[in-house]
């Protein structure tokens, strides 16, 4: 039994959710997302929550991830996803043009970024947020963006996510002492 599969999905009042033949939409405040429910789970909605169960006679190997992905789309329309990334480094900037990121890194030539349907962007003196209602492209947008410069263990510059911990090493200077 899954521990996570069992728990229902509290629905705002603000949320609207519509189950259509194999699929599920739900509207909100922030926006829309529609998602497949493949066939071995079974979505039920009642008054304020939704139910995940596994389908009688499959394996109830997904019924916690779907259930997990059901919940990203309630809190997705109803509050929206940020994630959140810093730079650091000499002459490291990042400006928004448009729906465009441009991104100074170093390189000898600057980095554009654009932003999909549904992705924002923000940007501070040294971090950039990336603002959406799907979790699993806010993510990927922001993984994208990190990959642009990774940050380097000996001085620590690069684009990192905000709660990240990059483990610094010493350098040469230690390995002679």
């Amino acid at each position: 039994m899954s521990k996570i599969g069992k728990q229902p999905i509290p629905v705002p009042s603000d949320v609207q959710v519509i189950l259509g033949e194999g699929t599920l939409t739900v509207k909100g405040p922030k926006g829309t997302l529609t998602q497949d429910i493949p066939s071995t789970v079974v979505v039920t909605h009642e008054e304020d929550r939704i139910i995940v169960a596994p389908k009688e006679g499959t394996h109830p190997a997904q019924w916690g991830l779907w259930r997990a992905l059901i919940n990203n789309m309630v809190i997705g329309v109803s509050q929206g996803f940020t994630k959140g990334l810093e730079f650091q480094g000499v002459g490291y900037r990042a400006t928004i043009k448009g729906n465009d990121l441009e991104l100074n890194l170093g390189y000898s030539h600057l980095i554009t970024v654009t932003a999909p349907e549904g992705i924002t962007f923000e940007t501070e003196k040294t971090s950039i947020k990336v603002h959406g209602i799907n979790k699993e492209l806010v993510g990927h947008v922001a993984a994208l963006i990190r990959s642009k410069r990774k940050p380097e263990p000996y001085k620590g510059s690069g684009i990192r996510y905000t709660d990240e911990i990059i483990r610094r090493k010493a350098g040469k200077k230690a390995a002679t002492a």
